[in-house]
Parts: C-alpha cells; structure tokens; sequence
C-alpha cells in the first residue's frame, strides 16, 4: 500500500510518499481502507520531531480520518465489513489502509459524508471539549477566538454559538474575515500582533472577555491575558508553536483561571468518544453545525498540505484522499475490496 513517511525531522522535504507492507490485523482490531486522512498541526509537530520520538523512524505521519472496513477480528463485536468508520486518533493515518483498535472507531452516519466525517473528528471533538467541558458556555458570554478561521476555531465559534455566547475572532489577513464571519463571529479583528487588546477591550466596554480560546503560541499569551474579564478564564492549547514559559501563579491578574486544555479529556473513554462523536454528527446532519473544507490534496502532496497550513493562508480543514478505490457490496449487503 501506499503512505506518506518521514525518514527523520525536518521540514516537508522529510516526507516520502512510498510502498509500505499491508498492515497486519491483530486481536482487537479492525482493517480499515482510507478514504480521507485530515491534516492536523499535529501532524507538523510530529513531523519537526516535537511529538512521538518513542516511535522509530521510518514512521507514517496522521492520526484522523474516515474509511470503509475491510476485516475485522474474531475478537471484536459491532463491526462488519463495508461500514463506513471514522477515527481520531489512529498513528498511521497518511495511507491506504490502515489496522485500527475498535475502540477508536465510530460509526459514520448515512447524513454525514466520508469528508466531513474526517474533517470534523480531531477539530469538532476538541471544539466541543472547550466550549462544553472545559469551558461551559453559558447564554451572554463572550469569547474571544484567536486563529478564528481555522478549522478548529470556525467549529469552536459555532458551538458557542449554539450555546447562546458571542463570538470576537481575531484572524491573520482580511480574506478571512468572511469565512470567520460566516461561521457566526459577530466580530473579527485583522491582526497577526498584539494589538487585538485594544481593540478587544474597546468591543466590550473595557470589560474584557470570559474566555479566550488561544493556540497561537507565546507571542499572544501576555495579550490574552489582557483582555480578560475579571474570573474570566484562559483556555491554552496547541503544543506545535510553544510554551508561554514558567509562570508565577502570584502575578495572575483579576482572579483569572488558566488551564491546558487536551481533548483526550473529552474522550477518555470509547463510550464518550462515540457519544460526543453522535452528537457532533447529529448537528451536522441538522445543519447545525457547518464543516468548511479549505483544501483537499491526493495522499502524495502531504507535503503540499503541509507547507499550505504552515504558511497560515489557509482557512478551514485540510484534508489527504488517498487514490480511488473500488470495490463490491452483495446481496447481504457486505462490501469486498477489489484492490
């Protein structure tokens, strides 16, 4: 089968697009064709040697994506071949096929598409675990959203949305404004330093924000702070661009809450992760909650992918489409690859 592998750390040039050996089904699994693989910064962070250097090189990049089963083990229940499954956190996921836990897997709706299924795994549960656990939004609240017109943050901004808050995005470049706006931002400042404060306090009557949902890195950090409210609450998250560095917990200022959200706290457990994945799915199939693709590149561009979401002009989610498979569904309504 075909993957995309990196060798070693570095930037895009470390990705090979190459034959890899058909995965092996073990106890517990289920062997799944690829049909869409979601790009994540993740992924970049992987691929810059930030995350997953327990794992040896050559490794296969991507954790998310959607796809058709192919086998499944005699050990695993609620699982037949040509279900449709979508997964978000799956080492390996830049390739064809693919042996995953089933615990990992949900079930895809007959409303929701493969794309969209994919799209909305890694970005939609973390969305959710920020508006709704992490930060409870509450009717009136306001939220300020850095990166407001990426795929997480136009998923985040609906949420809220849903929830009765209101929206200040800040994105990097006024080609997205519209999109952000679009998703039900009811403000977007354009900026890519700190000068969001002023323009943050000036919105809310120098009152300031309940939350800010910020995965910039430490250049916004001091600035998020700043236009919070007092007992507002700072949601930090996204290690790929840094840490804001040590902090003296005695210099927080106005009784501020600040916390490292992780979205594995959302789905701690294989009963919630296809809970909040079903109720995800379920907005979308009410047309609730909106998807926005920003690009979709074969398998063999990742490092394409990669290098479009680096250079922040992106918008939405990106996604990999290995090459078209075909394949047969009989009369039982069971489906064989025939490739």
């Amino acid at each position: 089968m075909k993957a995309i592998e990196m060798k070693q750390t570095g930037d895009i040039g470390v990705l090979a697009y190459v034959e890899r050996p058909e995965p092996v089904l073990v106890a517990g699994q289920v062997l799944v064709q690829i049909t869409v693989a979601g790009v994540n910064f993740m992924d970049i962070g992987v691929r810059r040697g930030m995350a997953w250097n327990e794992m040896p090189n050559p490794k296969v990049l991507g954790v998310e994506g959607a796809g058709r089963v192919l086998a499944v083990a005699d050990d695993v229940d609620g699982f037949e071949i040509g279900q449709r499954v979508a997964w978000v956190y799956a080492p390996g996921s830049y390739a064809e096929k693919i042996a995953i836990a089933a615990t990992s897997l949900v079930h895809i709706p007959d409303s929701v598409d493969d794309k969209i299924a994919a799209a909305v795994m890694m970005q939609g549960l973390t969305a959710s675990h920020f508006a709704t656990d992490f930060y409870p939004t509450q009717a009136g609240d306001v939220a300020f959203i850095h990166a407001a017109a990426g795929g997480l943050g136009l998923l985040l901004t609906q949420i809220i949305k849903l929830r009765g808050g209101h929206v200040i995005g800040r994105v990097s470049s006024t080609e997205k404004v519209a999109v952000a706006t679009a998703a039900g931002a009811d403000h977007v400042i354009v900026g890519t330093d700190d000068g969001f404060v002023e323009k943050v306090r000036e919105l809310t009557g120098d009152e300031g924000v309940h939350v800010v949902f910020d995965g910039s890195g430490p250049s916004t950090f001091q600035g998020s702070l700043d236009v919070l409210r007092r007992s507002g609450t700072l949601c930090w998250y996204g290690p790929v661009l840094g840490s804001p560095g040590p902090i003296d917990i005695m210099t927080l200022p106005k009784s501020i809450k600040l916390g490292y959200a992780v979205f594995f706290d959302h789905i701690s457990t294989p009963e919630l992760l296809r809970e909040h994945s079903a109720r995800l799915f379920d907005w979308i199939s009410e047309g609730k909650l909106k998807v926005h693709i920003g690009g979709e590149y074969r398998l063999a561009d990742a490092a394409r992918a990669h290098s479009d979401m680096e250079s922040r002009a992106t918008t939405g989610k990106l996604l990999l489409i290995p090459e078209a498979k075909t394949g047969t569904t009989t009369n039982d309504g069971s489906w064989t690859s025939s490739t």
